[in-house]
């Protein structure tokens, strides 16, 4: 289906796998975390959930999403942004989903290939007042040339994109 199934398939390149979920987050990475309120009440967090679990909100920021399908555990997807010969992509797996109920969402990790080395989780989250919240939490490093040139710009970019995935988030389960 796309060009990281099959034979020879790419390898997760770190080896803390679930640290997103179990906590603290690994030395040696650079860490992200990003909490931004997406709205009130359970349609809005059942909207907002199914926009990050189908991909719908890293599409809307404009980044090309080509997936297995919805994300589950062992689920391989590849993000991208740009064109052409200024294409980067970044092929990950799905490495844990929650299993709670006030919790929606996924965490990746990296695979062969992508421009850094770790694990992202993107979560929605219903609070016991009812308010909606999206949160980042990362760990990650360089793991490409062009990455590692950028060095200290990288972090800047990663948080610019995650409160770029906040807003269209909440615009998604704002409109249903």
């Amino acid at each position: 289906m796309t060009r990281f199934l099959g034979p020879g398939r790419p390898v997760l390149t770190y080896p803390e796998r679930g640290a997103t979920r179990l906590r603290p987050l690994p030395a040696g990475y650079r860490h992200l975390h990003h909490r931004t309120r997406i709205g009130h009440g359970h349609a809005v967090f059942e909207a907002a959930g199914s926009a990050v679990t189908d991909f719908r909100m890293h599409r809307a920021t404009g980044a090309s999403v080509r997936a297995d399908g919805p994300a589950v555990p062992g689920a391989r997807l590849e993000i991208a942004i740009g064109a052409g010969p200024l294409r980067i992509g970044a092929p990950c797996e799905v490495i844990w989903i929650p299993e709670e109920p006030d919790r929606a969402g996924f965490a990746y990790g990296t695979l062969t290939g992508h421009p850094e080395c770790g694990e992202e989780a993107f979560l929605v989250e219903i609070a016991a007042d009812g308010t909606v919240w999206f949160e980042v939490t990362a760990f990650s490093r360089p793991a490409a040339w062009y990455t590692r040139l950028a060095g200290p710009l990288v972090p800047v970019l990663q948080r610019g994109y995650v409160r770029l995935l906040g807003h269209h988030l909440r615009a998604l389960a704002a409109s249903g």
